[in-house]
């Protein structure tokens, strides 16, 4: 056995499987072997020189569009507070069945959307979701009954079901495992900004004076839906003159660094990633016990996210403060959740771990729910937002991330994307019945449902550390490399993290 390293990582490699390396650079990414011409070499400073252009071409982008499309999703509960639920009728349980609709579509259209964008490619594709889903937005401006908005949140749902699944599996594209949560922590925080502007936005749009026309004039909530809309419409028009289609055809990047920026994932990876979707790439996917681990903690973080982000104003609202203070008092625990997640997220990019800092970030939500739960002064209880929001926002990008990062290759990370987020969606769903208007304005039993879902999701990130270290000590045994018997250096390259050598993050 001849002991060598990928990505820092000791990694075993069977002889008969493999020609033995003559060379290893690990500093400078570069690989010879014996019976092989020189392979492609490239310093650190050449691999930094084009992470800088992928962040600047990749990550503002959908973190704009991300931003946009949680913000035309979420202003409902903005709207809600001024004057729709009143205009149209929204009485009962009608409030709740809007926001469900919304997820059901969104939860039927994910893993289709990726596999759809795995083959047609996100340059068009991922633009033509958010103008869709713009598009939808200023149309709700118009509804004028309870139907009108069930049909659009519908809409709404399939527009927006591939984004975010799609965004992600669209960064996944151009980084490695080690360095994509901290973008992903970047994109997903817009989330968190979408919040914080959106109350902002709220306030300032519904005091627009009625303008339109006699038939259908648009005011207060109706002016939150258009304005948004129709933003979002012009950024996903423009984006295809920004958004690069994968690193192999990149614009920015010159011929070199293109070849080395699909190299470095190729090694890393051990997979093409011009290779088609197939059944068993989705079966490697769906059928994993660490996808199921990430999933199912996605799930509970998805509770706890989607229901706060709809119903914090309401929440706010029913603490005894205006309608204007609460979607004011809606922004501070929003960007302290952006920057919360943001810098989780680097740390863990650069400890190269996951599941610690998910445990450790969901022990502070449980503290948060405890006081929204128990604690009567409302003071006391929006500090208990802060803990949620902090706590609980990190949750999304570390459990897709570690999901991702541990699902190789690229056809197997695309269905993981969408599988990750479609169970998360359920929890979406979930979030809509949490908050009910027979529970105002405490909502114990919403903030005790969250609070025992956030203790699971600590004791999930708890098992997910250990079983990854498990699978890792039995692949360095060698107890994994019967996975190679009989097959095809060609074969051997498919079996992406099921290949002994891979290692799990932990």
């Amino acid at each position: 056995m001849v002991l060598s390293t990928i990505d820092e990582i000791p990694i075993e490699f069977d002889k008969k499987q493999y020609n033995e390396p003559t060379t290893v650079d690990v500093k400078s990414e570069s690989i010879q072997y014996a019976d092989e011409p020189v392979q492609l070499e490239w310093t650190e400073a050449e691999e930094q020189v084009i992470r800088r252009k992928l962040d600047w071409h990749t990550v503002p982008l959908v973190t704009t569009l991300y931003l946009l499309c949680f913000l035309d999703r979420a202003n409902i509960g903005n709207a809600r507070i001024q004057g729709m639920a009143k205009d149209i009728n929204l009485e009962g349980y009608r409030f709740n069945w809007a926001l469900s609709i919304f997820y059901i579509i969104y939860l039927l259209v994910e893993v289709p959307s990726n596999i759809v964008l795995k083959r047609v490619g996100p340059r068009f594709y991922l633009p033509f979701l958010v103008v869709g889903f713009g598009l939808v937005s200023l149309c709700t401006a118009f509804v004028r009954s309870y139907e009108g908005l069930i049909v659009a949140r519908a809409f709404l749902g399939i527009f927006e079901g591939g984004a975010m699944p799609g965004f992600s599996f669209f960064l996944s594209s151009f980084y490695k495992r080690e360095e994509l949560l901290f973008r992903l922590g970047i994109f997903i925080s817009a989330a968190s900004l979408a919040g914080a502007f959106g109350g902002l936005l709220a306030t300032g749009l519904s005091r627009i004076p009625e303008w339109g026309f006699d038939s259908a004039p648009i005011h207060t909530w109706r002016n939150i839906f258009f304005f948004e809309g129709f933003v979002t419409i012009l950024f996903g028009g423009f984006a295809p003159l920004w958004m690069p289609t994968k690193p192999a055809t990149a614009y920015f990047l010159d011929e070199r660094q293109r070849t080395i920026a699909v190299e470095r994932l190729q090694r890393q990876h051990k997979a093409d990633a011009d290779q088609k979707v197939t059944l068993s790439d989705m079966k490697r996917a769906v059928f994993c016990i660490h996808n199921y681990t990430c999933a199912f903690g996605f799930f509970l973080i998805n509770i706890t996210v989607q229901g706060i982000s709809v119903f914090m104003p309401t929440i706010l609202a029913d603490l005894g403060w205006t309608a204007t203070r609460a979607q004011l008092y809606s922004v501070p625990p929003y960007v302290v959740a952006a920057i919360t997640a943001i810098i989780i997220a680097w740390f863990s990019d650069r400890t190269r771990q996951r599941g610690i800092y998910l445990a450790a970030f969901s022990m502070i939500a449980v503290i948060g729910f405890a006081i929204l739960r128990f604690a009567t002064d409302a003071n006391i209880r929006y500090m208990g937002v802060f803990f949620v929001t902090a706590g609980a926002f990190p949750g999304g990008p570390g459990f897709l991330s570690w999901a991702m990062n541990n699902s190789a290759g690229p056809s197997v990370r695309a269905v993981t994307s969408a599988y990750v987020v479609s169970i998360g969606t359920m929890g979406g769903i979930v979030a809509t019945w949490t908050y009910t208007f027979k529970d105002a304005p405490k909502y114990y039993t919403g903030h005790t449902i969250n609070l025992v879902g956030q203790s699971l999701t600590v004791l999930l990130a708890i098992f997910g550390i250990f079983y990854c270290l498990y699978e890792n000590k039995t692949r360095a045994a060698g107890k994994r490399d019967h996975r190679l018997d009989g097959r095809t250096e060609a074969e051997q390259s498919q079996l992406g993290y099921r290949h002994p050598s891979f290692r799990y993050m932990s």
